[in-house]
């Protein structure tokens, strides 16, 4: 964490930003938690992908789980607003129901559930390690979602899957999400950001639109499988019958379930 994330803290607050979250892997860098407010910023959200120690660890690094911990324990007894961050894949999904517990002993205020993308070394390892099955999720995450909502904390997760009568409907046309890089470039869908078709970019320190064809012009297709850019880009967790028809649509990854606490 930059020494001067207080500074912005504060400064987005004076700005009026409607929510502000700090992201954090749990290593609360430069005393954080002493240099800000509770009421300066709506949460303190911190990444934990697995309910162990051995699972977590594996996939984020040694030590990584009681770093976690700890950061959470802490940013607690100071009164400040948690929430924490689930990215499910084949590695982790096994101690999904352990998180019920978890979340209850460390008083976590809000919960958001994550399927991981095939980007990065999730892409490397290929989706037979990483991404859950279709009856997986369904079988799996709801009914979680449901136990954790019942201790009085508010869950969030993507849809993924769509039923047979769900409407598609795409963010990047029913939504205003920008996700901004340093150089410059400006996207409205996060599955595109590995590839230059951003469809806006910062110039003069304006934000244009740029040249065809970029990602708003894919947003527009109208295909059976759902989302066209997880048709384009990972379409490793689509799965079709004998006749070549989808066996179900993939929902906008920016478009979410949201349970309210109990």
């Amino acid at each position: 964490m930059h020494p001067d994330l207080s500074l912005a803290i504060k400064k987005a607050g004076d700005l009026g930003c409607n929510s502000i979250t700090v992201d954090t892997n749990g290593y609360l860098f430069n005393d954080i938690l002493s240099k800000v407010k509770p009421e300066d910023l709506d949460y303190f959200s911190f990444s934990l992908d697995g309910a162990t120690p051995k699972t977590n660890d594996w996939i984020r690094g040694k030590g990584s789980y009681d770093t976690c911990i700890a950061g959470i324990r802490e940013a607690v007894s100071r009164g400040f607003a948690t929430s924490l961050i689930y990215t499910v894949s084949r590695a982790n999904l096994h101690e999904f129901n352990m998180m019920v517990p978890l979340i209850k002993d460390l008083g976590i205020n809000r919960f958001f559930i994550q399927v991981i993308g095939l980007r990065g070394k999730s892409a490397e390892d290929g989706p037979e390690k990483s991404q859950v099955l279709h009856s997986q999720w369904l079988g799996t995450i709801p009914e979680i979602a449901k136990k954790v909502a019942e201790l009085g904390v508010t869950v969030t997760y993507p849809k993924v899957f769509l039923g047979p009568k769900e409407i598609f409907e795409c963010a990047g046309l029913v939504a205003k999400n920008y996700f901004i890089f340093p150089n410059g470039r400006v996207y409205k869908c996060p599955l595109c950001e590995d590839f230059p078709i951003h469809s806006l970019e910062i110039k003069n320190n304006k934000l244009v639109k740029t040249k065809r064809i970029n990602e708003s012009n894919l947003f527009k297709l109208n295909i059976p499988e759902g989302c066209v850019m997880n048709k384009l880009i990972q379409p490793e967790n689509l799965s079709y019958n004998k006749d070549g028809i989808p066996e179900y649509k993939i929902a906008c990854c920016l478009l979410k379930e949201e349970i309210k606490g109990n």
